[in-house]
């Protein structure tokens, strides 16, 4: 070859090397994304990521992502050239194309194509996506396809699995099939939940990346569910990928959770060496802190950030330091985590708030035979030491509030440090009216109007309660939950009759009977979750019983003048109106002239009580009705000494009616009520009753030493 074709060829090798670089665009020659509307995605400014860009790795092997979700939209310009096959778990005989709209706008914040003169950018350059359509075309879908479609992915080559979705049962098959991913070290990603309420899962599973949510300002966002499983938060707000080619905006943990996946797939193009545990690690620590320093329920241990994931170094133990009780780090009561022994000195220390009484499990695992040294410093103030062996579980109880854990390996064989993995779980308190779980066992509670608190504590836990009435009445029973992981189930019934279940509201709703009538005998009440949420839960019921005793009119018979009850000033009668033909009679004796206040009170507002006043001989003097919504009716009246009756009826029945009768009568001279009597009727034509009584009214302030209030 002579000199001359040597450096054309030369060149030629180089021109093809450039045509190379760019037909396979390197993400670290990449810093910024020119996409016509990657000015909508602010999203990716808060995480960092046009620094990330610029320190990401220049691996050429793409990251499969499995987007188990509604499936993709297979042609969107701005995903196909990122697609891989996948499935639909649906029906294997179609392709998983999205006809719901949701698994594109995930896919979209992860991988559409960076640079190519359309849409957006997304977040990975070096990725491919594995459409995996696992839930039905209006977003909903069932534990065993969610199960299938993970399982696939995991089987399929996927090394991270985002799932923006959720429910809040928890079941043993979902959580062997989490284990499933975990021990092929394959990361999964999953949305917190949209409820303002516990976590659901499979995020709330110990090894998997809960991802929260936050607003524009990294503000809480009220909707965000929350609890001891959440591991960091991202922006709650996006702009992506949508059917039929288009782009719209969205907002939830479904948008934020693929954020999160997609710095995990950054990081592990950079660090291929990782485990799935140390990219999670990693992620949770170089999050941002937006609320509290370090964890917190609400934020995790903070806003994700892609640019300090991949600029800041891995280390074995983010907690450092934490050598004191001073100095403890929060951990949660559910959560997988990476610290190290650095050395025999060396005391790690943990602060962990239990959300009620209950047991924490602790299981560790390092590479060294020797038995970790435990304390316990409880919420009481009590101290309690354990031995913990790796692979092997302890079981602390602890109360509700701040518990310290204290962990020591006092004896090292040399002085490299010892990595060790450390997971938490907790199983609330078993309630006090336990064992309760079968009829005959029911606990009886007493028969008055109260609430207890239950738990259920136990795979299948129901628990049974009887009431004991002697008397007919009413009877009103409701339960409520704290966390949306029940759905209550209440079952009512009379010993020997037919049961009546109420089970009308949701997830974290409140079931309620209405007013029950019952007459004497055994009621039992059974409080359950739904049959398919049949693992402990982590949470309280509430159960309340309002119980009125039918109300009895100790004056009857008194249906007669003749029969009717004598009463006296000052005192108070409580009678009922126990029919619509019932009619109360009562007879009041005036010894002295003055005025006389008749009072009837405490009626059902909703009631229409009629009082009549009549004499000696039986001739009605006054009538009066209850004022609307008042429950009180009043009559004021000049008398002279005698006898007079009292008459109360209902005008219009709809039901019982209490009231509560009370006569004051003047306790000053006649001659001191005659002249008030005649100042009253000085007006004139003006003294109408009305304005005589006003007068009366306010001479029965004078009345001596007389006040009841009703």
């Amino acid at each position: 070859m002579t000199k001359k074709w040597k450096c054309i060829f030369l060149v030629i090798v180089w021109m093809m090397s450039i045509s190379c670089s760019f037909s396979h665009p390197l993400q670290a020659a990449i810093v910024t994304a020119t996409d016509p509307l990657r000015g909508k995605q602010a999203y990716l400014d808060r995480i960092g990521i046009e620094a990330a860009w610029k320190a990401a790795s220049s691996s050429q092997k793409p990251i499969v992502i499995a987007v188990v979700d509604t499936g993709i939209d297979l042609n969107h310009p701005d995903l196909k050239a990122n697609l891989v096959p996948g499935t639909n778990i649906l029906n294997p005989k179609l392709p998983p194309q999205d006809e719901f709209g949701h698994g594109t706008n995930v896919a979209g914040v992860i991988g559409a194509i960076a640079n190519n003169d359309i849409g957006i950018a997304g977040i990975v350059r070096n990725v491919k996506l594995m459409p995996i359509k696992a839930l039905a075309n209006d977003g909903f879908g069932d534990e065993k396809k969610l199960g299938e479609g993970i399982k696939y992915a995991v089987d399929h080559g996927a090394k991270i699995v985002v799932l923006s979705l959720g429910l809040n049962k928890q079941s043993s098959y979902l959580e062997n099939i989490v284990k499933y991913a975990e021990e092929r070290d394959v990361l999964l990603v999953a949305a917190a939940g949209n409820d303002g309420s516990a976590i659901r899962y499979p995020a709330a599973y110990a090894s998997v990346l809960a991802v929260g949510g936050v607003d524009a300002n990294n503000e809480v966002e009220p909707r965000s569910n929350f609890g001891s499983e959440l591991d960091v938060v991202a922006p709650w707000n996006v702009f992506t990928t949508a059917l039929d080619g288009r782009y719209e905006y969205n907002e939830g943990t479904s948008m934020a959770a693929p954020q999160v996946a997609g710095v995990a797939a950054l990081i592990w193009n950079k660090f291929p060496q990782l485990k799935a545990h140390q990219v999670r690690s990693l992620i949770e620590q170089t999050a941002q802190d937006v609320n509290t320093p370090g964890w917190d329920e609400r934020t995790g241990y903070g806003l994700v950030r892609a640019d300090l994931a991949l600029t800041r170094p891995y280390t074995d133990d983010s907690f450092e330091p934490n050598d004191t009780k001073e100095l403890a780090k929060t951990l949660s009561v559910n959560k997988l985590i990476q610290a190290s022994f650095s050395s025999q000195q060396d005391e790690d220390w943990y602060a962990v708030d239990s959300p009620y009484d209950g047991t924490l499990t602790l299981r560790a695992d390092w590479a060294d035979n020797s038995s970790v040294s435990l304390l316990h410093d409880a919420a009481d103030g009590s101290t309690k030491s354990y031995k913990l062996k790796s692979k092997e579980a302890v079981r602390i109880g602890v109360h509700r509030g701040r518990n310290y854990l204290m962990l020591q390996l006092p004896q090292m064989k040399s002085n490299i440090a010892i990595p060790y993995s450390l997971e938490t779980s907790f199983e609330i308190y078993a309630d006090p009216f336990e064992d309760n779980d079968q009829q005959y066992k029911a606990y009886v509670l007493p028969a008055r109007t109260g609430s207890i608190l239950g738990t259920f504590h136990q795979t299948k836990d129901q628990d049974w309660y009887k009431l004991v009435l002697s008397r007919s009445g009413s009877l009103r029973i409701r339960v409520s939950v704290d966390t949306a992981r029940m759905d209550p189930v209440l079952l009512v019934q009379r010993k020997g009759e037919k049961s009546v279940v109420f089970d009308k509201k949701g997830d974290g709703g409140t079931e309620t009977t209405e007013f029950l009538p019952v007459v004497p005998g055994e009621y039992y009440i059974r409080v359950s979750n739904i049959k398919d949420y049949s693992m402990p839960i982590i949470g309280q019921y509430e159960l309340s019983v309002e119980w009125n005793e039918e109300p009895i009119d100790p004056f009857e018979p008194n249906d007669k003048p003749f029969q009717a009850t004598g009463v006296t000033s000052g005192t108070i009668y409580r009678g009922v109106i126990d029919h619509k033909q019932d009619v109360d009679w009562f007879q009041f004796n005036v010894s002295q002239e003055g005025p006389v206040q008749f009072n009837i009170r405490d009626i059902y507002p909703t009631q229409n009580l009629e009082a009549t006043l009549y004499n000696g001989m039986l001739m009605e003097m006054e009538s009066r009705s209850q004022a609307a919504g008042t429950g009180q009716l009043q009559i004021l009246k000049y008398l002279k000494p005698g006898t007079y009756f009292i008459k109360l009826h209902a005008s219009k029945w709809t039901e019982k009616q209490t009231y509560a009768l009370n006569i004051l009568s003047a306790g000053g001279s006649a001659q001191d009520n005659h002249s008030l009597f005649s100042w009253a009727l000085h007006f004139g034509p003006r003294a109408v009753r009305y304005e005589r009584d006003i007068a009366i009214a306010k001479a029965t302030e004078q009345l001596s030493g007389v006040t009841h209030p009703l």
